[in-house]
């Protein structure tokens, strides 16, 4: 009889455990994810919090995000739940994936693609004036189990703000200009970039649209009707382009050139200062350089070549931001260079040529040139042009006067 006590016993022992097993904490638990702002503009900070994680267990947290061909970007980071079984992402460590040690953000500048060196490719999603935001889904894993997610949407062109495109017509001007609903602010700017031409500071515009501040993205060679190169290109296009935005806008302008862009920025508020009241200055030069990708000119003022070697200086306020470790030419010189009276100028520990503009949208910093095919070598690091940018922005949307929240 006692016997079969202890049988019958341990018999029910073995039930329980089993449906205790089977209802244990890696069948019957969840993550409830918590997003202060799942749509956000996409140069903003978002909170992410994680609750009802077992305490002490482990989980990974991955972000998924379509870029403009289609191809899924990747990023993810390892927690361990707290006593509570809560993981914030602004103050747990990442104890490994795509990016580690503590950075709320850390997930959304360390994208991947999905196949590749990431040092050699640029996240780009969709323009801005083909889709108003882009996608993200946010998936947290235990081992092979999704246990729980959320979808985000970060957003280009906020509410009221409308683009309008410009073709070569008569005044032969190519670009996008985004104009927020009401202008509440005193300048709009007048956006463009660099020697890889065709004109990639759309997202630029329609975030400064999105903060009020009326924004023309210009191209100004490597598009139909305009130079094939950086060659030979007319000043006077940005003085018809600096025109043309205070037509639009009403208000006087503050030009943000990229790199070789600087040079037209510069040159371009010496020869054309009516409209013009600032400078804001990325990976600048305080040299002008010949064409590229040949020796040519690659600028000229009333028909007349500027020759390579002249000096430049600034005549309005400047904002010049530069990394200290520019793999490309030497532009926390030249930074320091320009910065004279009224100039102000923020250095990058860290940061490279791709220190600007706006942050999480990650870059590698060893991108394949796509006008010539040439690696080059960015400098930096990715982790350091992303603390700049962010750091960065900010200040640049106070200098024109700006709110950094919409």
């Amino acid at each position: 009889m006692r016997r079969w006590w202890m049988s019958g016993l341990l018999g029910a022992a073995v039930i329980l455990l089993a449906a205790t097993a089977s209802a244990g904490p890696d069948r019957d638990w969840s993550a409830s994810v918590a997003i202060d702002a799942p749509d956000a503009l996409a140069d903003q900070p978002v909170h992410i919090r994680l609750y009802g994680i077992p305490a002490g267990r482990a989980v990974t947290v991955r972000l998924t995000a379509a870029a403009y061909d289609r191809s899924q970007w990747r990023s993810q980071a390892l927690f361990t739940a707290d006593g509570t079984g809560t993981v914030d992402l602004d103050r747990a460590a990442s104890l490994g994936g795509t990016y580690s040690g503590v950075d709320g953000m850390g997930l959304f500048s360390s994208l991947v693609p999905p196949a590749g060196d990431p040092d050699r490719v640029q996240f780009l999603p969709l323009f801005p004036e083909a889709a108003a935001s882009y996608e993200v889904k946010l998936t947290v894993w235990d081992g092979r189990r999704a246990a729980g997610g959320r979808v985000l949407h970060r957003i280009w062109t906020g509410a009221g703000v409308t683009h309008q495109v410009l073709t070569p017509g008569g005044d032969g001007l190519d670009g996008v200009y985004f104009a927020p609903p009401a202008t509440a602010h005193g300048v709009a700017v007048l956006a463009f970039g660099g020697s890889e031409g065709g004109n990639g500071e759309k997202y630029t515009a329609a975030l400064l649209a999105s903060h009020g501040v009326p924004a023309l993205a210009l191209a100004y060679f490597a598009r139909p009707g305009l130079p094939g190169a950086l060659r030979d290109v007319p000043l006077e296009y940005f003085d018809r382009a600096i025109t043309r935005l205070h037509e639009l806008s009403g208000l006087p302008v503050v030009l943000l050139g990229f790199s070789r862009g600087t040079e037209a920025a510069l040159l371009s508020a010496e020869a054309f200062p009516r409209w013009v009241r600032g400078i804001v200055a990325y990976a600048p030069t305080d040299t002008v350089h010949a064409g590229y990708p040949s020796g040519a000119e690659a600028w000229t003022l009333h028909a007349a070549p500027v020759s390579p070697g002249t000096r430049l200086k600034a005549v309005v306020p400047l904002l010049a931001i530069a990394g200290d470790a520019d793999g490309l030419w030497p532009s926390a010189a030249a930074a320091l260079a320009l910065g004279g009276s009224g100039a102000r100028v923020l250095i990058y520990p860290g940061a490279g040529h791709l220190v600007g503009t706006f942050p999480y949208l990650p870059a590698g910093v060893r991108p394949t040139h796509p006008l010539t095919g040439a690696e080059l070598d960015m400098g930096g690091s990715r982790a350091g042009d992303a603390a700049a940018r962010r750091d960065g922005w900010p200040r640049v949307l106070a200098f024109l006067g700006a709110p950094t929240a919409p």
